[in-house]
C-alpha cells in the first residue's frame, strides 16, 4: 500500500477538461497519485472515468489541462508559445510506462496466451524472441497462468483472458497501471480471480488508478478513493470516510444503489 508521499507525485492531473464537440466530458478535474497509492475512482455511468484514464495514457487528445507523470509531461508540452502536442513516438514511449487493461480483453485470437504477452516485448521493445518468451512466462505465471500459455483465447475463460490481458501490460514493466471496469464484461464467478490479482498488485506497491464498480473491492484495496460525476470529482478520501460517512448527496444516493449496506440500510 501507500508509501510516505514523495517530491514528485507519479501522476499529477490539473484542471483536465476534454469535449466531443458541445458535449464537455471533463469539466476540470484535478488530482495526484503518489508513487505505490492506489486509487479507485467510483461513480455512475457517463461520469467520465474512462475518458479521464484514456487520457492520462494518452488514447485520447484533452483540449485544456496538464497530466505529468512522474514530473513529465503526457500529451503535450506548454511553453510561452502555447500548448503543442508532443510526437506519436513520445506518446508511445509515455504508454510503454503506463499499462491500461480494459473490460474488453483485446487479445489476438490467432496467438497463444504467450504469444499476446510477447508481443509488446518484441515489436515494441525489440527483444530477442527468445528472450520474450521467458519474459512472457513470467508474467503469466504471475497472474496465474503459466499452464495455459500455449492455449488460444477461445479456450480461456473470461477471466482467464483478462488475466493474460494484465500480463501482457506487466510484460512491458509499467509504472502505473490504469484499470477500466475489468470485471464488468465477466460472469461473477469469474470476477474473483481478476481483483485477486488486482490485490497481489496493490500489496507489492504498484501505482495504479482503478474504475471499478466493485465497491466492496475499493474498501479492500484503495488508499484513496475519488467519486466522479457528471465530469468532475465530487468527493474524494480515505475509503473508511467515503464509504461510511459521505458527505456529497450524489455520492450518498449512489452508494444507495449500489451497495445499500455501506448506509446502513
Amino acid at each position: 500500500m501507500m508509501p510516505h508521499a514523495l517530491s514528485t507525485p507519479m501522476i499529477e492531473v490539473r484542471d483536465l477538461r476534454k469535449s466531443y464537440g458541445p458535449l464537455e466530458v471533463l469539466k476540470g478535474v484535478s488530482f495526484s497519485v503518489e508513487r505505490g497509492e492506489v486509487v479507485v475512482a467510483l461513480g455512475p455511468s457517463g461520469s467520465g472515468k474512462s475518458t479521464m484514464l484514456r487520457c492520462i495514457n494518452h488514447l485520447e487528445e484533452y483540449q485544456h489541462g496538464e497530466i505529468r507523470i512522474e514530473g513529465t509531461s503526457a500529451g503535450y508540452t506548454t511553453g510561452a508559445s502555447g500548448r503543442k502536442p508532443h510526437s506519436e513516438a513520445v506518446n508511445a514511449r509515455l504508454r510503454e510506462q503506463v499499462g491500461l487493461v480494459f473490460q474488453s480483453f483485446n487479445l489476438f485470437p490467432h496467438r497463444t496466451a504467450v504469444e499476446n504477452v510477447m508481443m509488446g516485448l518484441i515489436h515494441v521493445r525489440g527483444m530477442p524472441r527468445r528472450v520474450a518468451r521467458q519474459m512472457a512466462l513470467a508474467r503469466l505465471d504471475k497472474v496465474g497462468l503459466v499452464e495455459k500459455a500455449d492455449e488460444y483465447p477461445a479456450k480461456l475463460s473470461g477471466g482467464q483472458q483478462q488475466r493474460v490481458a494484465i500480463a501482457r501490460a506487466l510484460a512491458m514493466q509499467p509504472k502505473v497501471m490504469l484499470f477500466d471496469e475489468v470485471t464488468s464484461a465477466l460472469d461473477p464467478e469469474l470476477v474473483g480471480e481478476v481483483l485477486r490479482v488486482i490485490r497481489q498488485l496493490a500489496g507489492e506497491g504498484m501505482t495504479m488508478i482503478i474504475v471499478t464498480h466493485e465497491i466492496h473491492f475499493a474498501r479492500d484495496v484503495a488508499d484513496r478513493i475519488l467519486f466522479m460525476d457528471g465530469g468532475v470529482i465530487v468527493e474524494q478520501g480515505a475509503p473508511q470516510q467515503i464509504l461510511s460517512t459521505p458527505v456529497a448527496n450524489r455520492l450518498r444516493l449512489f452508494l444507495r444503489r449500489y451497495q445499500g449496506d455501506y448506509m446502513g440500510s
